[in-house]
Formats: C-alpha cells, structure tokens, sequence
C-alpha cells in the first residue's frame, strides 16, 4: 500500500489539471529505477494507461500505479509535499529506505 497525504493529494490534482489529466480517471505513476547517490532514486509521473504488471492503489482519492518490481522497494511508503525554506517538490516517505541522499531523491536498502 501506498499512503498519499493531503497536500500531496491537492499537489497532486493541481499539476494533472495543469497538465491535461483528470485525476478522478488517470493516475500517478510511482517507481523507482537504479542511479542517485544512493544507488535508487524515485520516479513520479502521470499516465492515462495501467499495464498489465501494475499495482493499482487508491488512496485520498489519488490512483497510483506501480510497477511490480518498484512495489518491493515502495510498500508502506507515504507520498508527500513540502513547500518549505528547502524548496518544493514531492517527498517519499519509505520505512524501506536504510539510507537516503540529502536532497531525498535517493535512497539505498
């Protein structure tokens, strides 16, 4: 499961309707990829389309996807926003995370 907070939630909304998706049918699409300081860094985009090896979460009103291999790395994650004095931008809460770079895009197990 994938948490989604609620400034994440509203972020959320405000950048799809910006960007030409509907976030009651389009998704979020949360993964994560080799590279970072870390070793991992997140990924965080919006798509129109499921695939047939996605997870579908739905949490505060937000349809997340992830792909299978990312879910290992991303259970029990909560997806939030800051818009503080460090700058803005989503943050990845991971309980998984052992390690994470400073700037909090990466992260290691």
């Amino acid at each position: 499961m994938i948490k989604v907070s609620d400034i994440a939630r509203r972020k959320v909304v405000e950048l799809m309707t910006e960007e030409g998706y509907d976030a009651n049918s389009d998704f979020v699409r949360v993964g994560v990829r080799s590279g970072g300081c870390s070793g991992l860094s997140y990924e965080l985009k919006f798509d129109h389309a499921q695939n047939d090896d996605d997870k579908l979460f739905e949490d505060n009103a937000v349809r997340i996807l992830v792909d299978k291999k990312s879910f290992l790395y991303l259970v029990g994650t909560t997806l939030e926003y800051s818009g503080g004095l460090n700058g803005k931008g989503f943050v990845f809460n991971n309980p998984n995370a052992q390690r994470t770079c400073g700037c909090g895009e990466s992260f290691s197990l």
